[in-house]
């Protein structure tokens, strides 16, 4: 058993999502955007390096006998349209459980793994907010480790880009 990161422990609705999980880990950011806006910069960040990624992967699962429903569409997304209600869809994820201004998690679930993405915030001191962006992994079957494993570099680029342009999200 794993030990969860602090930011887990301290947030107990996401326990149950890391409980046996066989990969967690966590970037942190600094920011003076709010939840919604962080959330809302970082799956609007889409550049075409990280199209190519998705049509590599998509060559790749179907090696390993998987589906890939297709290339995520360009997306902008605005705070607005960030939902936090449990069972909405936001991209390919699915909302798990989420509380303004506080945390928010989505999963998708494929028939190798289970991937959710948390996203913790925590006020600090200089009154900006502190992101903790949280990626658990569950594998289904055996190819969960061989999947992430060779993705594994390239989900860390991709998630601390995403996490940069959701810590550089301007109001508008």
């Amino acid at each position: 058993m794993m030990n969860l990161p602090a930011v887990i422990q301290s947030t107990p609705d996401l326990m149950p999502y890391a409980q046996n999980a066989n990969h967690i880990d966590v970037k942190v950011f600094e920011s003076d955007a709010n939840l919604r806006e962080f959330i809302a910069g970082m799956f609007s960040y889409y550049p075409a390096w990280i199209k190519f990624l998705y049509r590599v992967r998509w060559g790749f699962v179907r090696l390993l006998g998987m589906k890939q429903e297709g290339i995520p569409n360009n997306m902008q997304m605005k705070p607005e349209d960030v939902s936090f209600v449990a069972g909405d869809k936001a991209t390919f994820f699915t909302i798990h459980t989420a509380k303004e201004n506080d945390y928010w998690l989505a999963g998708a679930t494929e028939s190798h793994l289970t991937a959710y993405l948390g996203i913790v915030a925590r006020p600090t001191q200089n009154h900006q907010n502190q992101f903790h962006v949280i990626t658990i992994v569950k594998y289904h079957r055996w190819t969960g480790p061989v999947y992430f494993n060779v993705i594994r570099p390239f989900h860390h680029i991709v998630v601390g880009q995403m996490g940069q342009a959701g810590a550089r999200y301007h109001r508008t």
